[in-house]
């Protein structure tokens, strides 16, 4: 029997029409589907009536299915000779595990194809109105997990993350803030570094917060933060009140950042 084909595709941060082209031509296309919690109503909509939809998502502490599960079922479903396309939320190489899976693929012999897709840091970057390089304020950018293997302790480079030339873009950061924002003052960063939380980004949810890393935890705390959030860290976000552009609906009016922003 000829074996099916997996394709690993990127659903974006939320916003439907932030997907490619590809990933719009597969979905359309699309007999079988795996899809995660993240993954919007709005881009499920793309899917056929047709077509199987079989849901995996995972929440904190929270699964559907194990990953090895999954990686399992994928390869099942592939060789039982039906294509599928597995979504996933931002890019499936970014904080998606794709690539554990596209290695069960291998392992099993069924051939994969990857379809990138805008992750959440740049399209919630780019929708908070933050940059996340900019000419004297960042030469680099840092995307790093905030949250444990297993949901354990947090093991990371605090020194060379708090370098204040380089913008921190923390996916799944939000249950460990308060040890992110200390654990990084602590090793040298100014408790005045601009901060935001971006929850629900690029979609109509969208809620923008804006402080510093050292109250950024309280505040974010005190507010109730649809999900998903991605934290970002750096000089570059005290350009967002400039750079606003996208308005989904009618913000509080955000706090001055304290950052100091050179030209």
């Amino acid at each position: 029997m000829t074996h099916g084909l997996v394709y690993l595709v990127g659903a974006g941060p939320g916003d439907p029409d932030l997907l490619t082209v590809k990933a719009h031509r597969l979905l359309r296309s699309a007999g079988t589907v795996v899809y995660d919690r993240l993954v919007g109503a709005d881009i499920l909509r793309l899917i056929p009536r047709s077509a199987e939809r079989i849901f995996v998502g995972k929440a904190p502490k929270r699964h559907t299915l194990p990953q090895e599960e999954i990686s399992r079922l994928l390869v099942d479903l592939a060789l039982s000779g039906r294509n599928v396309v597995r979504l996933k939320g931002g890019d499936p190489f970014i904080f998606g595990r794709g690539s554990e899976e596209a290695l069960a693929l291998v392992e099993h012999n069924v051939p994969f194809e990857i379809v990138p897709g805008v992750t959440a840091a740049t399209g919630c970057g780019a929708y908070a109105g933050i940059p996340l390089t900019h000419r004297g304020l960042a030469t680099g950018v840092r995307f790093v997990t905030g949250h444990g293997k297993d949901d354990g302790q947090l093991d990371h480079d605090w020194a060379g993350m708090a370098d204040p030339n380089t913008t921190l873009v923390l996916y799944m950061a939000l249950a460990n803030l308060a040890e992110i924002s200390a654990r990084l003052i602590a090793a040298g960063m100014d408790p005045d570094m601009p901060a935001a939380v971006v929850a629900a980004g690029t979609s109509a949810r969208q809620t923008r917060l804006i402080a510093t890393l050292a109250t950024l935890p309280e505040r974010a705390a005190a507010t109730e933060l649809p999900v998903p959030c991605l934290v970002i860290v750096g000089r570059v976000v005290a350009l967002a009140p400039q750079l606003s552009w996208f308005q989904p609906g009618a913000a509080a009016e955000e706090p001055p950042v304290r950052g100091r922003v050179r030209a």
